[in-house]
This record gives structure tokens, sequence and C-alpha cells, in this order.
């Protein structure tokens, strides 16, 4: 099965051991029932949510900075907390948790581009507005390139069209409610009508020339070609989209066309569309990447559990042998970090990004060979556990075809299974920096939910107000390696001194820690 950083194709009770504190089934619904009207009745916008917010509401965050009229898309977002919802209802029957969906999916579909997609975030006062945030707060985060060209498009990146396209999905198929399958035929569209005829991706679609051109490159960060197969697939089982085949083996083959020759058997973020690596964002350079070869070869493991065809497993040692060949020598980068990021084509030389300057407007990011302060933001080392990657090949190599695709979705046996009961892990973190703490026990998560019916988080990361535009000149301090440069930085860093505050991703770890300890009660 393909994998998915935020959605949990198993059953909640099989992850987590017997609660430590017995709480009575009806303690533990109640305070699930007071955390989710706290976020529907105060929390929502529209009926739907960013990341975190002040207790008074006077600032609140997606992965950076939004207004009141904002709400975010891109997980752990909006799509996340209406999965959350079903996942509830499906625990305890309770109407109001699907009601809590409901809303979510109206504001999904308010927020839908024309083309069937989403953006990272949707703003409900508008276009004029949608642009004075672009020209002011996103402009101004240094470290934000996403933001800082407005585009009249939807976009691929970090998992939003596809997990609010599989929430449409799933709300749709709960009770077949017809107001849902307009927008969910939208989006199976979408990703079948912006699919190159090699089988790649954009990263956004359709293309605006407001936008830089990496917007056009085939995408394999953060998943994009893999999460619109997954989608695929399930519009292919679950609503009967025959039409959707033929795009989901030439997304599978386009990993296979864009593999590099040996000794350099990788794969780069972003390709052309006649599959050579290129260049992304500023600090994203024309280079092979370790992280996306490792991640890219695990998919094609997964393309052969659902095909049974070998060419998805030919050149798979290939890359493995080139992510040995650049591993890093003792004393370079962190201990549990022995990859570099980027290597560069054709020496096969670790490359590392730095930038100078304190802000998007004097500032700048570059790359040459030394390892030495390295961004912050964006690390130029990784953990990758090839032994371990070798060792499921070799498992996967010796296992007859039949046992490895057992479980295909492409397979008539797999066609009738039921979509999983629960989606949300509860380990959603992707680029929010306050997501990430463990729940506690029941009995810890019913005494800790605060008279208002939150739970207190520190919210270690959050930005500068909007100044103005930063000085042409640096201002003096050391800004190389930090989240954020001077004060005219709006992008999103972690403080020493955070402030309490309301997290989104914290209330949907704690309801799905509640949801498992239901499992276990009568």
């Amino acid at each position: 099965m393909l994998k998915a950083r935020f959605l949990a194709f198993a059953a909640f009770a099989t992850l987590c051991a017997a609660p430590a504190a017995a709480q009575t089934r009806p303690e533990i619904e109640r305070t699930m029932k007071r955390a989710t009207s706290f976020m529907v009745e105060k929390a929502s916008s529209h009926g739907g949510y960013v990341w975190s917010y002040l207790p008074d509401m006077s600032r609140r965050w997606g992965e950076i900075e939004a207004t009141p009229s904002m709400i975010w898309v891109q997980p752990p977002g909006t799509a996340t907390m209406g999965h959350l919802f079903l996942d509830a209802y499906h625990a305890t029957g309770d109407e109001y948790y699907y009601q809590a969906a409901e809303k979510v999916a109206g504001a999904l579909i308010r927020g839908q581009h024309r083309s069937g997609g989403w953006h990272y975030f949707i703003d409900f006062a508008g276009p004029a507005a949608t642009r004075r945030w672009y020209q002011t707060i996103g402009k101004n985060a240094w470290r934000m390139e996403e933001f800082q060209h407005y585009a009249d498009n939807a976009t691929f990146d970090d998992m939003g069209t596809s997990e609010a396209a599989q929430f449409l999905l799933r709300i749709y198929l709960e009770k077949q409610d017809p107001r849902y399958r307009p927008a969910l035929e939208r989006a199976v569209s979408f990703v079948l009508d912006s699919q190159y005829p090699n089988g790649g991706w954009p990263q956004r679609w359709p293309y605006d020339p407001e936008y830089p051109d990496y917007q056009s490159y085939i995408t394999f960060n953060d998943d994009v070609a893999a999460e619109n197969v997954k989608f695929l697939l399930m519009a292919y089982q679950h609503l009967g989209e025959t039409r959707a085949l033929d795009a989901i083996n030439r997304g599978m083959n386009v990993y296979l066309a864009a593999q590099q020759g040996a000794p350099q058997a990788g794969w780069a973020l972003q390709h052309t569309l006649d599959l050579e690596p290129a260049a992304a964002r500023t600090y994203e350079p024309k280079a092979l990447a370790t992280h996306t070869t490792a991640s890219n070869v695990e998919q094609l493991m997964d393309f052969y559990r659902m095909t049974g065809d070998s060419r998805f497993l030919a050149r798979i040692p290939e890359a493995l042998d080139w992510l040995e060949s650049v591993r890093l020598p003792d004393g370079v980068g962190p201990a549990n970090r022995r990859f570099p990021t980027f290597v560069e084509i054709g020496s096969n030389r670790p490359i590392y990004v730095h930038r100078r300057g304190s802000n998007v407007v004097n500032g700048e990011y570059y790359w040459d060979y030394s390892p030495e302060a390295t961004l912050g933001h964006y690390s130029a080392f990784r953990n990758i556990d090839v032994p371990r990657l070798r060792r499921d090949y070799a498992a996967l190599k010796a296992m007859p075809v039949a046992e490895a695709t057992k479980n295909s979705p492409l397979l008539a046996a797999a066609q009738g299974a039921p979509l999983p009961r629960y989606f949300v892990s509860g380990g959603m973190v992707g680029s929010d920096l306050n997501a990430g703490a463990d729940a506690g026990s029941p009995r810890e998560l019913i005494r800790s939910l605060n008279a208002q019916g939150w739970w207190p988080t520190p919210l270690k990361a959050t930005s500068h107000t909007y100044k103005g535009d930063g000085p042409a000149t640096p201002v003096p301090g050391d800004y190389r390696s930090t989240q954020v440069g001077d004060e005219t930085d709006t992008s999103p860093y972690n403080t020493d001194t955070p402030v309490t505050g309301i997290s989104t991703a914290t209330y949907m770890a704690n309801m799905a820690a509640l949801i498992r300890s239901l499992d276990q009660r009568p």
C-alpha cells in the first residue's frame, strides 16, 4: 500500500497498549464532545481551521500567519480535521461529529479552485484580500518562497489537494450524499487532466505565468506523484472510476522513466518534462536528492506489491548502491544523519545550500561544497536506513508474486475492501512547528482540558508581525542558520519563550488517543 504521512490506513486498536488509567466510556465521550464543541463553535471559520491560535484569537497561523478570513487546507489542516470528525463519528455514533465533518466539506467545496484542486489555504474574504496578504505577509516571508507569489491555480504540494479530495470521497461514501459528488468528480478530473502524457504531475496546475516556472516541473518532492496515484486508486476502487486505470499505470511508470542512469541512479526533487533533474525554490538546486531517492525506492516496492511487475524492482539495487556511494564520512554532519540532502550531478559530490543577508529584500540563497553554516530551516543532511531498504527489497524479491500482491487494490480480490474505519493516527506533523507532542493517558487528557474546552499547548512557533518591506542593507547579525531573518521577516520560527495557545494538531492527537481508548472499552 502507498504510505501517507498523516493518514493511517490501519485499525487504531493495534497502535497502542491498554490505557494506563481506566476512565469510563461516558467520561471519555464527554471530554471528546467538549473539546470538539470548542473547535467547531469557537475556533472554526466558515467550517474550516488553521493550525494554531492565540487564546483571544488575535493572531492565528497555518504554515504562516493567517487572517481571520482564512482557513488552512495544507495538512494538518481543515481536511485532516474533517477526517478526525468522521473518525469520532465512527467511534461514538454521535451525529454531532458527522455534522462537524459536513461543515468541513462545505468549506472545502466553497474554496475549491475552479480547476478542481485546492490551494494551501482558502480566503473567504475574496481575491482582493488574498492578493493583499501575498503583497504583505507572504512577500516578506524570506524562506517561504511558495507564499511570495500569488497564483490563480491549485497545488499538489504538501498533500493539500490529495487530502481534501480523499476527505470528500470519504464523506460521500459515508452516506452516499449526492451533494458531495460534483465536487468529488471535479477533484478526480483535476488529477486526471493535470497529468502529463509521460505520467508525471506538475507541482501546480493550471500554469500561471505569475508564479515561478518550477510549478510546471514533474514533482516527486513531498510525495506529489505518490499521493495522486493513491487518490486515483481510491477513486477506482470506491467510485468505479475506470478512466483512472491508465493514469495510475502512467503515474507509476514515470518513476521508472525518471530514474537517472548508473552510477547516479537516483532522482531529483523535480524533473523537467523530458525527465532531466531540475531546480525548484532557490534553496533547492538542480541536483539529485537522497531523501527523494529513498522515498522513491519505497514507492517502487509498493508498486510491485500492487502489480507484481518486476520492472519496479529491477533498478532498486542501482539506487541503493548510489545512496551508499554518497554516504558522508564520520565527522561531517550530525551523527544520526549520514547522507547529504543534495548531490551534484556528474561529480557525485555533496553540495550544501547557504544564505546571506537578513531578509527577503537583501538576502539570497546559494550553494557550494562546504558543510559549514547550512540552513536551519531545510536540512542539509538526511537519515536514510539503506540496510533496511536492502532487506525489504531482498524479502520482496524472494517472495512469491501471489503473496506479494495479495492485498493489491488493483486486483479483483481487493476491490470490495471498505475504507478504513479511522484515518487520523494522531502523529501528523507536516510543516506545523507546533505539532508532534505525545498525547497523554485518557485520565491526563480528561484532566488537562481547560474550562473553555481546549488543551493548552505551548506555541513554540511564532512569527514577526508584518512591519513593511525590509531594508535593502542587511541588518547586523548572523542569519545564516536561523529559521527567521530580521524583524521584517514574517517566516515562522521557534521561540525560546512560547505562549500558551490552541493547537489543532494537539486537538487531533488527543482526540485520536481518546478514540483508541474507546475501542478498548465496551
